[in-house]
C-alpha cells in the first residue's frame, strides 16, 4: 500500500519536473564538465590544427595525411578492454577504474598538448635530446599522443555516463548534457581559439589549451565511480587467464550479437556511415576559411556567437524529438540534417567571402551538426549491455568514425585534384557537394531501421 502511494506522485510528475529534479543531482553537473574535458582535443589535433598549419605554409596535403592521426578514435575498441577489465596503474585502487583512467588519460592529453605548443608545425629540423629530427615529425607524434589519451578518455567517459543513470530518461538526460558540455569544448577550439590565436599567437593559445583539461580533472575528483563498475572489479574473472581474455575481448562482441542478431551487421554499417560526410569535409573546412579570405577572428566570433546559439538549438531539437519520437526516427532526421549541412558549405565557397553568407552558413552546419551528433549518440548508447559498456560503446563508436576517419585523410588531395582546370574555390564547391551526396547511403539505412523497429515493436505486442 505505501509503495502504490510512494509511486503515485512520480507518475504524476510532468516531464519538465523529471528534468529540473534530475538537474539537481551532481552527476549531471559532472557530466557537463566531462564532456567538456571530451570535446577540448579532438579539434585541436583535427580541423583548428589544419588552420594553424595553412597559416604556416604547410601543403592542404599534407593537412589531410596529418588528420590520420585521428584514426585512434576509430581504434580505440583495440583497447577498450584493457580499460573495462583492468585498474589504470598507481591510482586505479585508489580512484577506482572509471575515474582512474580518466585522470590518466587527462594528464597525458595536457602535456602532449604543451609539447605541440612548444613544438609548432613547422617544415625544418628540430634537435631534441642531442638528435636532429624533422619538426613535422615530431609535430605529428604529439598530436597523436593527444589523440591516443583523448580517445581512452572517450572510452571511459563514456561508460561512465551510460552506467551511472539510474534509468532511461535519466541516461537521455546525461546524453544531452554531455553533448553540451562537448559542443561548449568545441566553440573553445574551434571558434575562441582563432580569437585567441590572432592575439597572442597560436603557441600560447594551445598551452591555454592544455590547462583547461584541468576541467576534466576536476570533474574526474567530483565523480563517484558507477556501482556496476564496483561489482564488475570485484566479480570479473582475473583478465590473464583464458576466461578472462575471453570474456574480456570477445564477450562483448558475442553479448551485441546475441542481443541484437542478423541486424546487428545492419546496425552497424548505418553507424559506420552516418558521419560520414561531416568527417571528410572537416580537415578542409578551417583551409577553406584561410582560402576565401575570411580573418580567423572573424571566424571565431561567428562560431562563438551564433554558431553557439544554433548548435544549442540543435541539441536541444533531437533531445526533444528523441523523447517524442524515439531514437531511431531521431536517427533518420539526423541522416538528412547532416549531409544536407554541407551543401551550404558549398554555395558558400561559389558566393565568396560574404560576412551575411558565412553567418547563416554557421547557424546552418552548428545547428545540423548538433541535432546529428545527439541523434548517434542517444542511438548508440540504447545498443550497449551492462558489463561490456566501456567496450561495446567504443566499438560502436569506433565503427562510427572509421570510414571517414581513413577517407578524411584523403580531402585535400581531392580538392587539389578538383580544382585542376578549374578555380581552388570551385574546386572546395565541388568538394563538397560530393561529401553531402555520401549521406544517400545511411538515408536508406535508417529507414530500414525504422521499418525493423516497428516489425519488432509489433511482434512485441503481439506477444
Amino acid at each position: 500500500m505505501s509503495q502504490s502511494a510512494d509511486a503515485a506522485p512520480a507518475r504524476r510528475r510532468k516531464p519538465w519536473q523529471e528534468v529540473l529534479l534530475n538537474l539537481r543531482q551532481p552527476k549531471v553537473l559532472v557530466m557537463l564538465l566531462l564532456g567538456f574535458s571530451s570535446g577540448m582535443p579532438i579539434y585541436l589535433v583535427g580541423n583548428t590544427l589544419g588552420f594553424w598549419m595553412r597559416e604556416n605554409g604547410i601543403e592542404l596535403s599534407m593537412i589531410g595525411f596529418l588528420s590520420w592521426v585521428g584514426l585512434a578514435y576509430s581504434l580505440k575498441f583495440l583497447w577498450a578492454p584493457l580499460v573495462d577489465k583492468l585498474d589504470a596503474p598507481l591510482v586505479g585502487r585508489w580512484l577506482g577504474r572509471r575515474r582512474g583512467w580518466m585522470l590518466w588519460s587527462q594528464v597525458v592529453a595536457a602535456a602532449a598538448l604543451v609539447g605541440m605548443a612548444l613544438v609548432e608545425p613547422r617544415e625544418g629540423q628540430l634537435l631534441l635530446a642531442g638528435f636532429t629530427l624533422d619538426q613535422l615529425l615530431v609535430f605529428g607524434a604529439l598530436a597523436l599522443v593527444v589523440a591516443f589519451a583523448s580517445a581512452t578518455q572517450d572510452i571511459v567517459v563514456d561508460a561512465w555516463r551510460i552506467e551511472i543513470a539510474d534509468s532511461n530518461e535519466q541516461q537521455g538526460l546525461l546524453t544531452s548534457t554531455a553533448a553540451l558540455g562537448y559542443r561548449g569544448a568545441l566553440l573553445v577550439t574551434d571558434a575562441l581559439i582563432l580569437i585567441f590565436a590572432a592575439g597572442i599567437g597560436w603557441s600560447m593559445s594551445y598551452h591555454l589549451m592544455g590547462a583547461l583539461m584541468a576541467v576534466g580533472v576536476l570533474a574526474t575528483f567530483m565523480a563517484r565511480e558507477p556501482e556496476a563498475t564496483r561489482l564488475a572489479a570485484a566479480t570479473d574473472p582475473k583478465l590473464f587467464t583464458p576466461r578472462g581474455l575471453f570474456d574480456a575481448l570477445i564477450g562483448p562482441f558475442v553479448a551485441f550479437f546475441r542481443e541484437h542478431g542478423q541486424w546487428a551487421l545492419l546496425m552497424l554499417l548505418a553507424i559506420s556511415l552516418y558521419r560520414l560526410p561531416d568527417f571528410v569535409l572537416g580537415p578542409m573546412a578551417n583551409p577553406f576559411y584561410a582560402d576565401l579570405g575570411i580573418a580567423k577572428e572573424t571566424v571565431g566570433a561567428v562560431r562563438g556567437s551564433f554558431g553557439l546559439v544554433a548548435t544549442i538549438a540543435g541539441i536541444a531539437a533531437a533531445g526533444l524529438c528523441a523523447v517524442r519520437f524515439g531514437f531511431i526516427p531521431t536517427l533518420l532526421a539526423g541522416a538528412v540534417l547532416g549531409p544536407g549541412s554541407n551543401l551550404a558549405f558549398a554555395y558558400l565557397a561559389l558566393h565568396g567571402a560574404d560576412a551575411g553568407v558565412f553567418t547563416a552558413t554557421m547557424v546552418i552546419d552548428n545547428f545540423c551538426s548538433g541535432f546529428a551528433g545527439v541523434a548517434l549518440i542517444g542511438y548508440m548508447s540504447s545498443l550497449t549491455s551492462i558489463g561490456y559498456t566501456a567496450t561495446q560503446y567504443a566499438l560502436l563508436s569506433s565503427f562510427y568514425a572509421l570510414l571517414g576517419k581513413v577517407l578524411k585523410g584523403l580531402s585535400g588531395v581531392s580538392v587539389e585534384y578538383l580544382a585542376q582546370g578549374r578555380t581552388l574555390l570551385e574546386g572546395y564547391s565541388l568538394f563538397f557537394t560530393g561529401t553531402a551526396l555520401l549521406g544517400v547511403p545511411v538515408l536508406l539505412l535508417c529507414l530500414l531501421l525504422i521499418w525493423h523497429d516497428r516489425k519488432r515493436m509489433g511482434t512485441t505486442a503481439a506477444t
